[in-house]
Formats: structure tokens, C-alpha cells, sequence
């Protein structure tokens, strides 16, 4: 919930108490002294406070959380209307009146939120104000089934509803297999809204629910309930084609939709075997994992037991203990196992929809690192803001994480100091390894001097030789770009990154001095604008000044430099120097310096002073003069 005004504060904290939402709310628009009686000032606090709505309604979208915005609609819709892409990623976005009054599904309704909106008007004594044809008239949204169905193809629902709420007859259609016959009355129960319109005799549009694979068209919605286990197992570098060849055969031998497909279950030792992973992907399901002591205790249901399998990973089975274990108490075996040289597949389902599958499996753990650049919102990319809220935890330098401000509020972190890098590293990839999904918050870039590089130093260590565990080593790394200081420096002073250039930090903390002198005098000859990071700290002041030196030996004083600190953020400061008048006091930890090349320049112009680096279109320039003269 976001809340802009004071009426918002105290309906947000009914709410709040009732159904345990997460409730944002502006910078002064809540006062403590109007909590709900007998609750305790911190259970009526807000979970997160931001200054800019705008800027914060767009990070929660971006980040596909649902939004309950106690505001006026309009605010909401102008402040998400450049967002608006796919309607089936996007969130559900709700409006609700500051008196309650009336509550509005804005985006999403047949996602979740004419459900949700019908949920909040009973709290706040409202009405909610649905607008959507198939919840108004037939009661019920086609193209919304409710777990564990699916739908094939969704874009045919909004015809086929059409026909519907014009007096269209439909027929329903099942042919599940006995043991899954429960689940056909689920899904009569579900559409007994439209049983006025039942039609058996044919005509109309026909809804389907099967397990095989049928084709939709635009008068038939075919729903697949997702009810089906699939276990595998794979020899180390196992060809990927054998073992996506070797499902679509028991798929296809038995007469089964992918679609009913729930997830690809194996033992953790293959959590990090391409192809599993690359069957998951082809199926666009998860893959989870059980581990192998897990697997065992299900080797009295087990039919095809193997004491090999067992002497190698200590389970008598991989496929169909995974899949028996997937599915529960109550499987049934549809594929009993098969095999090819190098992979094993399996396939079970439930009856049960009452408890989820794949009970006690764990997905493959990752590691995000993330580069959220200087701090601010606006400079943060989509990508890093959605794995900042997919992470189960957040790790980094506790300013870092700071700065995220509320989109990352509810989320449980590990703060670590500077200097503590290595330990924050072998911390999240050692989570990972549990199933767990991790953020590594760094600013700027993850993998400009940053935390990055370490993250696969480790990985490319053994446990024995100062890396991490082999549960570690088998997670999943990826990385969201940031913006870097040299890019946001540069974009700040003009143009000084036009040309040639390099980046060198002058900590010397990793790297000898000797290296560092010598990759300064090579930038110097090169002639390369350089961005020196880390160019001080408390205890190492010389670093500067003998940088400074060097490269006045080799480029005029007058040389162009830009002192920029707290890029993107309030206290923004960039300041503009010479080579030969830059000082060492004036730069902390916090400052990018930036030096030109013999060929950068400075400039004044009405919007200030400003540098670039020529790329040589001067000689360009100079010849189209002469032409036209």
C-alpha cells in the first residue's frame, strides 16, 4: 500500500492490521498520533517512507509488485502510463479513496486484483468498482484460472467470453484419467457461474480439460491442470538434445501435454548440469532439487532401484524418486522410468491440489550481482531493481543497501563493513548453495572494481585451496550493469570519455605500487584520459600527488581534470581543475578523479563550464569548410 496524505496514513494502518499488507507512505503524510487503538506505535509505523511518489510508484512497478494506492487514480496512472507494456507481467495496480469509499482495479484486473479489490471493499465498507466484462457479467474470468489449471492460449479467452456474455451456449469437455478424476470436479465448481449457458448438444464455444495435448482456437479454450512431476537424471556433461529428446518421447508415448508439466525435479548434485537446466528452460518450467538422502526415502515406491546409482550419489534412484517425491503421498506413476546412455526421465501426478508439489525441493540458488550505479532510483536499470526484489536476501556494504530506501524495506539483509569484501562473497555464495536467491548490492558496476571479480575468484577456487563449498560452486551467477562513476563523472562534465581512455585504482591495498606506477606511466605515453579510482583514504594520501607528477611529464599542465563526488545523489558535487593545480586535500574516498588526455579541452557555455575529449572530427569539420567556401 502507498499513501500520500494523513485520511491515507489511517486507513492504511486498518488495512495493515487486517490483512498484514506492507504499507509506504510519504515523507510527512503520517503522524503516529492517530494509530488504531491498541496497537503499539511501532506496528502503526510505515515499513518504508520515500520523498518522491512518482519515482517510488515507478520502482514498485518496475519491480512488479502489486500497488494499492490509497490516492486518486490519476496520480497512479499518470505516474505508470509510460510503463505499461504487457499486460501479463505487469502487476495488479489498485486505486482506493482516502475515506474507502470506493476501491478500483486500475491495472491487472484478471490477475488478482478484481479479487483483491472485492477483499479490500469489505474492510473499508466500499464498493469495488470492477469494470471488467467477465467478472460483471459471467461471473467469472476465463482467462484467470485458479490453480493448479492453466490455460493454452489466453489471447482466445477475451472471444470466447465475448460470445459468452452475448448468450453464446457452451459445452464442457473432460477426459481425465481416473486416479485425476477429482480434479474434473474442481473445475466444474469453478465455472458453475456459467452453467446456465451448458449446452451439451454441441454449438457455441467448448471449454476442454485433458492432460493430452489438443489444439485451441478461437470458439475452444483448452485448460491442462498442472498436476505432473517430472523427475530426471543426467551423467555429468550429458548431451542436452538426449535428454529433452528422451522427455518429448515419454511425453508423447503417453499422451501428455508439456503443459501439464509442474517442474523438472532431479538430486542438487545436477542443480548445475546444463542439461537440466536447458530442459526446464525448453519446457519453461522450474527445475528443483531434492537432495539425495531425500531421494532414498522413497526408494520403497521406487520400481526400477539401482545399487549403482546408490554407490555413486547414496540414492537408489534419481527420476522417479524425484518425480514420487514431487507429486506426494498420492502419486501416480503416468511414465515409469526410461533411459537413454546418458539420462534417466521419469513422470508422476496428484489428486492432491490441497498441499503444494514439489514439497521439500529446493530450486537452484543464485547469486545476483547487482549494480544499482550511484544510488538514486533514476539511474538504476529495470533488470537490478527486479533482482533486488526477487533476492530472498540482500548483502553489501550497509550505505549501499541504504540506498535502495523502500524498495528494498522488507527485505532481510547482511550488512558488512568496508574491507569486509571477501567475507560478504563466500557469505552469499555459500546461501546460494542452500537454494536461496542473493543479492550482492555494490554501487556503480558490480564488475568495475567491485565485488564481482571476487564472486569468481572464489568459484574458481576448491574448498581446499581457499575457495567455497561445492554446493556453492554449483549456483547460478548473473550480473545487472550499472551505471559506473567514470560514466556518470563523464555525463556530469561533458564529454571527456569521448576518445581513448582507461580506468586504475591507486589503492594499493591488493595491488603493489610498483604495478600501478607503471600502469600510470603507460596511460601517461598512451596518452589516455584516465579515470583514477580509490585515489585516496585515511592512512594512503601520496597515491594522487604521484600520479599527478608523472602525468605532468607527459601532458600539459593546463590538461583538463574533474573532481566529481556523490554522483546522482543530493549532495552531488563536481568540480573542475587543472593538472598542475589539483590537490590532494580536496578529494576523499567518496571522488572519481578524472584527468584528459593532451587533446581534452574546457569550455564555458551558458549552462557552465564543460569538457570533452575531440575524437578527430576537426579534420572533417575543417575539410566541409573548405568545400563550401
Amino acid at each position: 500500500m502507498v499513501t500520500l496524505t494523513r485520511h491515507g496514513a489511517a486507513l492504511a494502518r486498518n488495512i495493515s492490521i487486517q490483512k498484514g499488507l506492507e504499507w509506504h507512505a510519504r515523507k510527512g503524510s503520517f503522524d503516529l498520533d492517530h494509530a488504531a487503538q491498541g496497537q503499539t506505535a511501532a506496528e502503526k509505523a510505515p515499513d518504508a517512507v520515500f520523498d518522491q511518489t512518482t519515482d517510488h510508484l515507478q520502482d514498485l512497478f518496475a519491480a512488479r509488485r502489486p500497488i494499492i494506492g490509497i490516492c486518486s487514480a490519476g496520480i497512479i496512472m499518470r505516474a505508470l502510463s509510460g510503463l505499461l507494456v504487457d499486460k501479463w507481467l505487469e502487476p495488479p495496480v489498485l486505486a482506493i479513496s482516502d475515506d474507502g469509499s470506493a476501491v478500483i482495479p486500475l491495472i491487472g484486473g484478471h490477475h488478482g486484483a478484481n479479487h483483491l479489490a472485492r477483499e479490500l471493499a469489505e474492510i473499508t465498507g466500499g464498493v469495488a468498482a470492477i469494470s471488467t466484462t467477465g467478472d460483471l457479467r459471467l461471473g467469472v474470468s476465463l482467462d484467470e484460472p485458479p490453480a493448479p489449471f492453466v490455460l493454452a492460449e489466453a489471447d482466445d479467452a477475451r472471444g470466447v467470453m465475448a460470445a459468452l456474455n452475448d448468450g453464446a451456449k457452451m459445452r464442457l469437455i473432460t477426459d481425465m484419467p481416473d486416479a485425476l478424476s477429482s480434479l474434473e470436479r474442481q473445475w466444474h465448481d469453478w465455472l458453475m457461474p456459467l452453467s446456465a449457458q451448458l449446452d451439451d448438444a454441441g454449438g457455441g464455444v467448448t471449454l476442454r480439460l485433458t492432460m493430452r495435448p489438443q489444439p485451441a482456437s478461437p470458439d475452444q479454450l483448452v485448460y491442462y491442470p498442472r498436476v505432473a512431476s517430472l523427475g530426471v537424471g543426467a551423467s555429468r556433461d550429458c548431451p542436452p538434445e538426449e535428454l529433452k529428446m528422451l522427455v518429448d518421447d515419454l511425453l508423447a508415448d503417453h499422451d501428455l501435454s508439456p503443459m501439464t508439466v509442474d517442474a523438472v525435479y532431479s538430486v542438487d548434485l545436477k542443480s548445475d548440469e546444463p542439461a537440466v537446466l536447458g530442459l526446464a528452460a525448453s519446457l519453461g518450467r522450474p527445475a528443483r532439487f531434492y537432495s539425495a538422502s531425500r531421494l532414498e526415502a522413497e526408494t520403497p515406491r521406487v520400481k526400477s532401484p539401482s545399487d549403482v546409482v546408490f554407490d555413486e550419489i547414496g540414492t537408489h534412484s534419481v527420476a522417479e524418486a524425484a518425480a514420487l517425491a514431487a507429486a506426494g503421498n498420492k502419486a501416480v506413476m503416468l511414465g515409469p522410468k526410461r533411459k537413454t546412455a546418458h539420462a534417466t526421465a521419469a513422470l508422476s501426478a496428484t489428486p492432491d491440489t490441497s498441499k503444494d508439489m514439489g514439497e521439500g525441493s529446493l530450486p537452484r540458488g543464485r547469486v545476483m550481482l547487482v549494480g544499482i550505479g550511484p544510488g538514486q532510483s533514476a539511474w538504476r536499470t529495470p533488470e537490478a531493481t527486479s533482482m533486488i526484489r526477487a533476492a530472498d536476501e540482500l548483502v553489501g556494504y550497509h550505505l549501499y543497501i541504504d540506498l535502495l530506501g523502500g524498495i528494498a524495506a522488507d527485505k532481510p539483509r547482511a550488512d558488512y563493513d568496508l574491507g569486509e569484501e571477501e567475507a560478504r562473497c563466500r557469505y552469499a555464495l555459500e546461501e546460494a548453495g542452500k537454494g536461496r536467491a542473493i543479492a550482492i548490492i555494490c554501487s556503480g558496476d558490480a564488475g568495475i572494481y567491485a565485488m564481482g571479480a571476487l564472486v569468481f575468484e572464489l568459484l574458481d577456487r576448491d574448498k581446499d585451496h581457499g575457495g567455497v563449498s561445492a554446493a556453492a560452486r554449483r549456483v547460478e551467477v548473473t550480473s545487472a550493469p550499472g551505471v559506473s562513476a567514470l560514466q556518470a563523472a563523464a555525463a556530469r562534465s561533458g564529454a571527456l570519455l569521448g576518445h581513448d581512455f582507461c580506468t586504475i585504482s591507486l589503492s594499493d591495498l591488493l595491488t603493489p605500487w610498483e604495478q600501478i606506477e607503471n600502469r600510470i606511466t603507460a596511460a601517461a605515453m598512451g596518452d589516455f584520459v584516465i579515470a583514477f579510482y580509490n585515489p585516496v583514504s585515511r592512512r594512503r594520501r601520496v597515491g594522487l600527488a604521484k600520479a599527478r607528477d608523472i602525468l605532468l611529464g607527459y601532458r600539459p599542465a593546463d590538461t583538463p581534470v574533474v573532481l566529481a563526488s556523490n554522483l546522482g545523489r543530493p549532495e552531488e558535487d563536481v568540480r573542475f581543475r587543472t593538472l598542475a593545480s589539483l590537490e590532494v586535500d580536496e578529494v576523499d574516498m567518496l571522488t572519481v578523479v578524472m584527468v584528459g588526455s593532451s587533446a581534452s579541452r574546457k569550455l564555458r557555455l551558458g549552462m557552465g563550464d564543460m569538457v570533452y575529449t575531440p575524437r578527430g572530427y576537426a579534420k572533417r569539420i575543417d575539410e566541409d569548410k573548405g568545400e563550401a567556401s
